[in-house]
């Protein structure tokens, strides 16, 4: 006699099965109207931005077919109509530009000037924020701050002062003289801003490098400055571009063999008024130059902070 065996019916429960996957689950009210308004303010966002980038673009356009134009065409009519008869446009003037004594020397000038000052300044703050955000000494704290009190005293309140401590020195109408004005001015608000960037990094890979047996120069110039490189190149970006298109500190410290490019173009409109085909290149040569430098800088500041994520 066999038996049978019968196994037990299924209670029914109130259990509900599992929610299909998303591949096949069905779209929800709202979804389309989720997305519609996803990509209408995506577009909106872009649309703005190409708004700015077109009120930003066009005066810059303009100055350089203004440079490319002669100063018959650009007084008898408006630098858009270059844009249908291109053979008004030539390199004649820049030609010209380049035969011009003053405009030439006032462009090296600027250099001159520039470049010191932000070599200077990046490496006196790369040094003294180091020695604030990680050494040791007394007094440390109270200097720091009388730096940071520094970023508030306006530069038009050391102008008189400074010209006159720099006509005692013979340093008055020189080149040197622009260039330590500018270093002065610069080194606060450089000191707190790599101060601040380099106190951020952590204090355990500095030890680490100090119980390796390296010392602080070893340190400073194979570690902080490599990590810094981004907070260095923005530094190095600004410094450039305030020095570079500063006229106010060139106006009274510089003399007439010592201008910028600045201080030339301003004599030039007071001088003739309208002489657009010298204005306009030396114009459009003043800005294309820091726009070049920015964008130089621009693809080391990349690099660096792509180096400085990987640990």
């Amino acid at each position: 006699m066999s038996a049978t065996v019968t196994t037990p019916a299924k209670k029914r429960t109130g259990a509900q099965s599992p929610p299909p996957p998303p591949s096949v689950r069905a779209p929800r009210r709202g979804d389309g109207s989720r997305r519609l308004r996803r990509w209408l303010g995506n577009g909106l966002v872009q649309a703005f931005l190409l708004l700015v980038g077109l009120i930003w673009i066009t005066p810059v356009a303009g100055l350089l077919l203004s440079s490319l134009r002669s100063a018959k065409d650009s007084a008898s009519s408006g630098w858009w109509t270059a844009l249908t008869d291109p053979g008004q446009l030539s390199f004649a003037n820049y030609a010209a530009l380049l035969d011009n004594a003053g405009m030439t020397r006032a462009f090296w000038n600027t250099v001159l000037i520039s470049v010191p000052t932000t070599v200077l300044v990046v490496v006196i703050a790369a040094l003294a924020g180091y020695a604030f955000a990680w050494l040791e000494f007394p007094g440390r704290d109270w200097l720091f701050l009388l730096v940071v009190a520094l970023l508030v005293v306006p530069v038009q309140v050391g102008l008189l002062p400074v010209a006159k401590l720099f006509g005692q020195l013979g340093l008055f109408g020189t080149i040197p003289g622009v260039v330590l004005f500018h270093v002065a001015y610069g080194l606060p608000f450089a000191i707190f801003l790599l101060r601040n960037y380099f106190a951020e990094m952590p204090r355990e890979m500095l030890e680490a490098a100090r119980m390796d047996g390296g010392g602080e120069w070893r340190i400073f110039t194979q570690l902080v400055l490599p990590v810094g490189r981004p907070a260095i190149a923005s530094l190095a970006i600004f410094q450039f571009l305030w020095v570079w298109n500063d006229m106010l500190v060139a106006l009274l410290f510089a003399d007439s063999s010592a201008q910028p490019l600045t201080v030339e173009l301003q004599s030039q409109v007071r001088q003739f008024g309208s002489n657009i085909d010298v204005l306009a290149p030396g114009a459009f040569l003043s800005l294309v130059v820091p726009v070049v430098v920015f964008l130089a800088f621009q693809r080391h500041f990349v690099q660096g902070v792509m180096a400085g994520s990987v640990k």
